[in-house]
């Protein structure tokens, strides 16, 4: 039977929680650790749908798996490559087939097939940077149409060999994937304009650990000496610098108080900036940040989102809920995806006050100009929003609706939590040890005998 939040909303969140690991971490150093038939144990490992599909991805190549997930500790083991097919089930089931290429491709020379990617529906993420690169790199790459869905088809027969790649846009996977290809390549391979993301930055050092010489240096530039041997990994994931972010959120929109533990300070410059200039309070210490409610939010903000260490576009979702708390009108522009603001028709069904527009508001240079897609909007505040029914259509929309619905006294549900699953770690858990009245229920059972008077 399928599972709903239903959340009454009214309670500050106050306490303490710990920030998980981060998905867009952890996912990407398992696939990293198929380069090398040595044994890796990932510690701060989240139990959350997208690191459970990840691992079906990599059993199906012959990966052997050992998960606590109660300690968050992971070995992961592939002694050889059993397939280089991933099968057609697995097409569209996330963004990670696509990186399978790179790891494949450096570590044997049999044809590969991939299935077409997926993820959440936010907009195009085309991989034509990531397939140019791994040609660079001497890789052969068609795609092709099959029955249901597409697959891509690679090879490397005569191996790999090192080059210098120049993206024109910092792709996260696309750095990820060349990154990968290149760690057993021929020589040195040298990538201009790549993205340094603290994940990006957690894989990097997880490569390191395992024997390859990377540098990161000025500029946007990655320097990969590839090498055939490698180490045992003991690894601890990064923390979720969005999840992270989400939950501080939610403290000041509820006028609450949350330490959040793990919660990085150098991870999170541009969003705090944003937090404090909206009034939003912070204590960065050693061990995580405290995020307060200090009296009326101010509006006004300009935000344009942008790779790191600019505003994460995964940020801006949240808080658009948190402007539609504050005086006066504020501006977001999205220059990352084009169809980012597809969740705030539900926010202005519960009562927000904002407008989309197909023009860039910002200065920022952005891809989508003159493209006709609703990529900026302006939110007025304060608003009284109410509870409604709702159902999440990806991600990060998911923890923004969840974050609306606990402002409100009524009580709202919420549906499509698979979505939500994908990426925070038990997260009406966590929120109902904040003071949320939160609960997972199975859909259809009677309000009165789920929720706590």
């Amino acid at each position: 039977m399928t599972e709903i939040l239903q959340i009454k909303g009214g309670n500050p969140l106050k306490g303490h929680v710990r920030a998980a690991g981060a998905k867009n971490a952890v996912t990407k150093i398992l696939v990293a650790s198929l380069l090398s038939e040595r044994k890796c144990t990932l510690h701060n490992v989240p139990n959350i749908r997208e690191v459970e599909v990840t691992l079906d991805l990599c059993r199906e190549l012959g990966m052997k798996v050992k998960w606590e997930r109660d300690e968050g500790t992971l070995v992961a083991h592939t002694p050889e490559i059993k397939s280089t097919y991933i099968p057609q089930k697995y097409s569209g089931a996330n963004r990670i087939p696509i990186l399978m290429i790179g790891a494949l491709l450096a570590r044997t020379d049999e044809d590969i097939v991939i299935p077409t990617v997926g993820g959440c529906k936010i907009g195009k993420r085309p991989v034509d940077f990531h397939i140019k690169a791994l040609e660079q790199l001497g890789a052969t790459i068609e795609y092709r149409k099959m029955k249901r869905d597409g697959a891509y088809f690679a090879q490397a027969h005569d191996g790999l060999q090192g080059t210098v790649i120049e993206f024109p846009y910092p792709s996260v996977g696309a750095t990820e994937n060349a990154m990968l290809a290149a760690c057993r390549a021929k020589g040195q391979t040298v990538i201009h304009n790549a993205a340094v993301e603290p994940e990006i930055t957690d894989l990097i050092l997880f490569l390191q650990k395992l024997g390859v010489c990377i540098n990161v240096d000025v500029n946007r530039t990655i320097y990969i000496q590839g090498c055939n041997k490698f180490y045992d990994v003991e690894h601890t994931v990064v923390s979720d610098r969005i999840e992270a972010a989400s939950l501080g959120m939610a403290a000041i929109a509820t006028k609450g108080c949350v330490f959040v533990e793990g919660a990085r300070q150098d991870h999170m410059m541009g969003f705090l900036n944003q937090l404090r200039s909206l009034g939003g309070g912070f204590d960065a210490r050693n061990d995580g940040i405290e995020f307060s409610y200090q009296g009326p939010l101010r509006g006004g903000a300009h935000i344009e989102t942008d790779v790191h260490p600019g505003f994460l576009t995964d940020w801006q979702q949240p808080f658009v809920i948190l402007l539609t708390q504050a005086k006066g009108s504020s501006v977001i522009h999205e220059t990352v995806y084009e169809n980012r603001f597809g969740y705030t028709k539900v926010l202005r069904e519960m009562g927000a006050e904002m407008e989309l527009f197909t023009s860039c508001l910002g200065g920022r240079k952005c891809r989508f100009a003159s493209r006709n897609f609703h990529h900026s909007l302006i939110v007025k505040g304060p608003t009284k929003l109410r509870a409604k029914d709702i159902t999440i259509p990806d991600l990060r929309a998911g923890f923004a609706y969840v974050m609306a619905a606990l402002l409100p006294k009524e009580t709202s549900t919420v549906a499509g939590i698979p979505f939500l699953d994908r990426g925070y770690e038990k997260i009406d858990t966590k929120l109902g040890s904040l003071g949320a009245d939160i609960r997972r229920v199975k859909a259809g059972v009677p309000l009165e005998k789920v929720l706590i008077p």
